[in-house]
C-alpha cells in the first residue's frame, strides 16, 4: 500500500461518507417533501403508516449508492436501503410529533464535531487523528465548485447530517431517562458478595444417550406452542435443500495460462524495456519500476527470487490463481528507509462520488505550476509555507510536505525511486500518476540489499468449455429427479452433500451460505414444496447449485422440520429429566444418590458465590443457582429439580455475606449501568417503531 495512495483516497472521502449515512437513511433528495404526496401512488414500493416509499425515487437513490460504492453489490444494497427508508419515515414521524428541529448551529456543530463520519475522513497521517479543520477548510473550496452534481452532493450531505443531528436528540430523550439508584447499586453489590454452603447431587442429561430418546413432530409442536413467542414468526419464509457443483479450473485450463505465458517467455527474457513489454502485454501483476528491499517481497518463492542473478527469469511457477514468471531486472544497494518532504501539483482528481479519475489539469499547466514554486523555493522561499498553499497532497501539505521515515515499496514507483536511490539533500521534479512532485530526500537510514523485480502473471481461470461441463452435470441431476426421493438418491450417487438453507423470506436476495440470487429467491416462491429448480442457478461466478423446496412456513409458528434444530435437544432434556426423577427418590441426599446409581455422590459446595455460580457437574445452572441462595431451602433436602443441564437435589446449609475485598465506587458502579440502559436504547429505538408501525411491503414486485 502506498502512502501517496492517501492522496487518490481522499479525493473519493464522500464515498465513505455516504455509505456510513445510508445507515441512517440514503441519499433522500426531496424524499422528505415529496413522502407526504405520494400516498395511495400505485408506483409505491412499501407503504409505512400510509406513507410511500416512491418507487422511482427509491431506483434512483439504489443506483446513486450503487455507484458510490462499486465494490458493494447492488442486491445487498436493496435491504439496506430499504430498512433506512422504513427508519427514516418512523423517525420523521416521531420528529415531527416532538416538533424537533435542527437548528444551523447543531448542523454545523454535528457535521465537524470530531467523531462525526465526515471529519473522520480528514485525519492526521501521523498521528490518525481526525482533524476538524481541515474538514471545514474541504467543505468550504468544495462549496465553490460550479458543478450542479457537486452542489447536490453536498446537499444530501447536509441533508443526513441534519437527520443525525434530530436522531441523537430523539435517542438523548430517553437515554436521559435512564437512572440507577443507589438502593439497585448498593443491591448488586450486596449479591455480588452473598456466598451459599450447600450439598447437592446432580445427574447431568448426557449421562443418558441422545439415540435412546426419540422425539416426535407433535412433541415439538407442543413444545413450540408452549412456548409460542420465541418461535412465532411475522412473515412466511420457505426452506430448501441444495447440492452444488464447483466450477473450478481444470488441468486443461491450468496448462491454457502456463501456455500463455511460455509464448511470451522469450520476449519477456530478451527485452531491456520492460515498461515497453508490459504496455503491449497484459499482466495481472502490473510491472511496479522500483527498487524494493527483500522483506516487502511477497512472492511464495521469495528465496528462490532473490538468488537469481541480474536479467536471469524464474518461471512460469504458480502463485495464488496465477501462472508466474518474474525476471530480476536490476539488484542495488539501497537505505532501508527514507525520509522526503515534497510539493504537489495534481493532474488527476478524482470524483468524490463515483471514484471515477478526471483530468484536473494537462501535463504543461501542472509542470509550468510546479516550475514557478520551484523558482520560488530557489529566491529564498520557505518551504513549509509554499507547500502549504500550493501542494494538494492532503496528507503532508500542512507538514511542511513531509513523509517521516518509510520503508520502500510503500510509494508509488518513480516517488519510490527518486527517495531511495538519491542522495541525501538532492531535490528534483518527479512525474507520477498523480502528477508532479518537487521531492527532497531529508534523510535515509540503514541499507541492505533491493530489488527490481517484474512479474508477468496470467489468471488460471475456468475455460467456457469446463464451466459448459459443470453446468451441464448439474443440468442432468435435474432431469432425472422428479420427487424429494429421487433428489436423496441421485445426490447419494454423486457422492455429495445437500445442505439446508432455512428461513428464506420473500424479500431476500442471498440463500442460506450460498451468497446472492435474487432470481433463485424469486423461484422458490413461486413454486411449492417437493418441486425442484427448472434450471441450476449460478452464485458467484464459481458454483452452480441445484435445490428443492422442503418446507413452506406461512407466518405463525414454523413447521416442526423447520423447528426441529432449535427444539429436538430441549424437548430430549425434558424427557430426560422424567426418566432421572423416577429414579431420584429418598428422604436424604444419600438416598437420592444411591437411588441413581452409576456412582453418583453426593457433592459439596462451601462458598458458591453469587457472582460465579458455576458448579463443576452442571455448569452454570440458573435454576441450580437459584435453589442455591434460596432461604427457604435452608436446612432440608430439596426435592430432584429438572435444571438447564441436568437434574438435581440440594440442601444449603447457610446463606450469608462475606466482607468485599475489593472495594467498589458507587457512584462509577451507577455510571456503567446507565451507560448499558442507555446503549440498549439506542439499539431496540428503530426495532420498536418497526414492531408497533403497519408497513406494506411490495419489493417482491419489482426485484
Amino acid at each position: 500500500m502506498s502512502i501517496i495512495q492517501s492522496i487518490r483516497d481522499k479525493g473519493a472521502w464522500i464515498i465513505g461518507v455516504v455509505i456510513a449515512l445510508a445507515l441512517i437513511a440514503f441519499i433522500l433528495q426531496d424524499g422528505l417533501n415529496k413522502r407526504g404526496t405520494i400516498f395511495g401512488n400505485s408506483s409505491n414500493i412499501a407503504k409505512v403508516n400510509g406513507v410511500g416509499i416512491n418507487k422511482d425515487e427509491f431506483l434512483e437513490k439504489l443506483d446513486n449508492i450503487t455507484k458510490a460504492n462499486p465494490q458493494q453489490q447492488r442486491d445487498g444494497i436493496v435491504n439496506q436501503l430499504f430498512d433506512q427508508e422504513v427508519n427514516t419515515i418512523l423517525l420523521d414521524q416521531e420528529f415531527e410529533k416532538a416538533a424537533m428541529v435542527c437548528t444551523d448551529k447543531q448542523l454545523s456543530e454535528e457535521m465537524f464535531k470530531p467523531n462525526s463520519v465526515f471529519v473522520q475522513q480528514f485525519k492526521n497521517p501521523e498521528t490518525g487523528i481526525a482533524d476538524p479543520e481541515q474538514a471545514k477548510q474541504w467543505f468550504k473550496d468544495y462549496k465553490k465548485s460550479p458543478k450542479e452534481e457537486v452542489k447536490a452532493q453536498l446537499l444530501e450531505l447536509i441533508k443526513q447530517t441534519a437527520i443525525t443531528a434530530k436522531r441523537n436528540k430523539y435517542n438523548t430523550f430517553f437515554s436521559q431517562a435512564a437512572y440507577a439508584p443507589k438502593w439497585l447499586i448498593e443491591k448488586q453489590q450486596a449479591d455480588n458478595n452473598i456466598f451459599s454452603s450447600l450439598s447437592y447431587v446432580a445427574v447431568p442429561y448426557n449421562t443418558i444417550a441422545d439415540s435412546t430418546v426419540k422425539v416426535s413432530d407433535d412433541e415439538i409442536m407442543a413444545y413450540a406452542k408452549k412456548h409460542s413467542k420465541l418461535y412465532q414468526k411475522d412473515e412466511e419464509t420457505r426452506s430448501l435443500q441444495y447440492v452444488t457443483f464447483d466450477a473450478l479450473p481444470s488441468a486443461a485450463d491450468s496448462a491454457s495460462a502456463k501456455s500463455k505465458i511460455e509464448a511470451k517467455l522469450a520476449d519477456f527474457s530478451a527485452t531491456a524495456d520492460m515498461e515497453s513489454f508490459f504496455a503491449k502485454n497484459t499482466s495481472e501483476m502490473p510491472y511496479y519500476n522500483t527498487h524494493i528491499t527483500g522483506t516487502a517481497i511477497q512472492q511464495k518463492v521469495k528465496d528462490t527470487l532473490l538468488k537469481l542473478s541480474k536479467g536471469a527469469v524464474y518461471g512460469p511457477y504458480v502463485d495464488g490463481n496465477n501462472y508466474v514468471a518474474a525476471k530480476m531486472v536490476d539488484i542495488r544497494s539501497m537505505p532501508d528507509s527514507a525520509k522526503v518532504r515534497h510539493i504537489l501539483i495534481k493532474t488527476k482528481g478524482r470524483n468524490p462520488q463515483t471514484g471515477e479519475e478526471y483530468t484536473m489539469r494537462d501535463d504543461s499547466t501542472a509542470k509550468h505550476t510546479l516550475d514557478t514554486v520551484v523558482m520560488k523555493l530557489k529566491d529564498g522561499g520557505n518551504f513549509d509555507s509554499l507547500c502549504l498553499k500550493y501542494s494538494e497532497d492532503e496528507g503532508s501539505s500542512k507538514k511542511g510536505g513531509v513523509y517521516d521515515f518509510f520503508a520502500s515499496g510503500k510509494m508509488v514507483a518513480s516517488f519510490n525511486e527518486f527517495a531511495f536511490t538519491k542522495n541525501v539533500g538532492e531535490k528534483d521534479i518527479v512525474k507520477t500518476e498523480f502528477g508532479y512532485h518537487y521531492i527532497e530526500v531529508l534523510a535515509q537510514k540503514g541499507s541492505s540489499a533491493a530489488y527490481n523485480i517484474a512479474y508477468f502473471a496470467k489468471p488460471i481461470q475456468v475455460s467456457t468449455e469446463t464451466d459448459n461441463d459443470i453446468k451441464a452435470q448439474a443440468t442432468k441431476l435435474i432431469s432425472v429427479v422428479k420427487n424429494r426421493k429421487d433428489f436423496d438418491m441421485e445426490v447419494a450417487k454423486l457422492q455429495k452433500t445437500s445442505v439446508n438453507a432455512d428461513n428464506v423470506k420473500q424479500e431476500d436476495f442471498n440463500v442460506g451460505g450460498l451468497g446472492s440470487n435474487r432470481q433463485m429467491v424469486k423461484w422458490l416462491y413461486k413454486q411449492d414444496v417437493g418441486d425442484i429448480t427448472e434450471e441450476p442457478y449460478q452464485f458467484n461466478g464459481s458454483k452452480y447449485v441445484v435445490a428443492i423446496i422442503s418446507t413452506v412456513n406461512k407466518p405463525g409458528l414454523p413447521s416442526a422440520t423447520t423447528l426441529r434444530p432449535q427444539i429436538e435437544g430441549l424437548v430430549k432434556n425434558e424427557k430426560k429429566a422424567k426418566q432421572i426423577i423416577a429414579k431420584m427418590k429418598g428422604a436424604t441426599l444419600e438416598a437420592m444418590a444411591a437411588a441413581v446409581g452409576n456412582n453418583t455422590t453426593v457433592n459439596r459446595l462451601d462458598t458458591l458465590l453469587a457472582s460465579n455460580t458455576y458448579n463443576p457437574i452442571l455448569g452454570n445452572d440458573f435454576k441450580f443457582a437459584g435453589a442455591a441462595f434460596n432461604v427457604s431451602n435452608k436446612g432440608k433436602v430439596t426435592e430432584a429439580i429438572a435444571g438447564q443441564t441436568g437434574v438435581f437435589a440440594l440442601k444449603v446449609d447457610n446463606v450469608s455475606a462475606k466482607p468485599s475485598t475489593t472495594p467498589v465506587d458507587p457512584m462509577q458502579a451507577a455510571n456503567m449501568l446507565s451507560s448499558f440502559i442507555k446503549n440498549s436504547v439506542y439499539r431496540i429505538t428503530s426495532e420498536v417503531l418497526k414492531k408497533q408501525a403497519t408497513i406494506t411491503d411490495n419489493r417482491a414486485e419489482t426485484f
